[in-house]
């Protein structure tokens, strides 16, 4: 009898509007997939937290780092709602419906293991270890240098410091045993990792993810916000949200948020000068 009783009930919930008198336990929740630059990640984490806060509907997912075309291939093909990316478009991603939006600028930094003793590097001095002439940090202890593939734009940025820098960066690719990182968390990963490494990053992938490696000035001047908005600092790499005609209101609600002014507060504090802040 329990088990008939148990079966009428269900089949007469089964055809009620809403399963009158019993509460559901579902909860519609929008699901947002984001993803792309892994220099953005830490940030774009950071801002997902504070619009769930004020959005209990909405959870922002942030895809592992892609690198930015593989972001923007994802966007495209309909994987992610919008991408992360540290490049401008390319022609042919415009044409199937790309749109690239410049959200912030960050300092472009050289970064030390923590062990290393330096907190400023020259330009003289980068063009001596890239180029191989300088092989250990004063006081003999051996320099391990990490490089990002060429077509990166970390590369570009290196070989645009000087003209001697470009033909010292083509030396280090020439040379074996070089220690090549794909993403910008295994670049991080192996200067905090190797003893005495030399890499690069930005500055606000040291501070999202609180890597224990050492941020260097560049010429005597401390990379910051302040130093690249008036020009003291000179290398800045450029962080962009990317969006297709495929991407839901949703999405484009939480990107309203990040050019907010507490999103901006939040890109600030972690080394961003946001587009609309210049």
């Amino acid at each position: 009898m329990k088990q008939g009783a148990v079966s009428l009930l269900t089949i007469m919930l089964a055809v009620l509007p809403g399963g009158v008198g019993i509460p559901s336990t579902a909860s519609a929740e929008t699901v947002l997939k984001t993803g792309g630059s892994g220099f953005g990640l830490g940030v774009m984490e950071l801002l997902a937290e504070a619009y769930e806060k004020s959005h209990p509907g909405v959870r922002v997912t942030i895809v592992p780092s892609l690198g930015s075309s593989g972001g923007i291939k994802a966007l495209l093909n309909g994987s992610l709602d919008f991408a992360v990316s540290g490049r401008p478009l390319k022609e042919d991603e415009k044409s199937h419906g790309g749109n690239a939006m410049e959200l912030a600028r960050t300092p472009f930094v050289f970064i030390v293991n923590g062990k290393v003793n330096k907190h400023d590097i020259t330009t003289r001095e980068l063009e001596n270890i890239y180029s191989g002439r300088m092989a250990a940090w004063p006081g003999g202890a051996p320099l391990r240098l990490v490089l990002r593939p060429k077509t990166e734009t970390d590369t570009a940025i290196i070989k645009g410091i000087s003209p001697a820098m470009e033909q010292a960066m083509e030396s280090a690719f020439a040379r074996e045993g070089m220690i090549m990182a794909m993403t910008d968390q295994d670049s991080a990963s192996a200067v905090d990792r190797v003893s005495g490494a030399l890499g690069s990053g930005t500055l606000t992938q040291v501070l999202t993810e609180k890597r224990p490696v050492r941020i260097l000035s560049l010429n005597g001047v401390r990379p910051s916000i302040k130093g690249i908005r008036d020009g003291s600092y000179p290398l800045a790499k450029t962080l962009y949200l990317v969006t297709s005609p495929k991407t839901p209101e949703a999405a484009r609600q939480f990107i309203a948020f990040i050019g907010s002014k507490a999103g901006r507060q939040i890109l600030s504090k972690y080394g961003n000068l946001a587009a609309e802040a210049r």
